[in-house]
């Protein structure tokens, strides 16, 4: 998640908006992210014309 969505300011304009964010926060209290296993081959490219290359494609 990009950290610029934490710092945006919200602005709640009704009880059922509040209600609704309020369940979302508490719903998600104490929950950690699940680790994702990748089934794609990782390749670590460091030559210029390779990645230009990969690019150009």
């Amino acid at each position: 998640m990009a950290t610029k969505s934490f710092m945006k300011n919200i602005t709640i304009k009704s009880k059922t908006a509040a209600n609704s964010f309020i369940n979302a926060l508490e719903n998600a209290e104490g929950k950690s992210r699940k680790s994702v296993q990748s089934g794609k081959a990782v390749e670590t490219i460091k030559d210029s014309e390779r990645i230009r290359e990969i690019f150009s494609k």
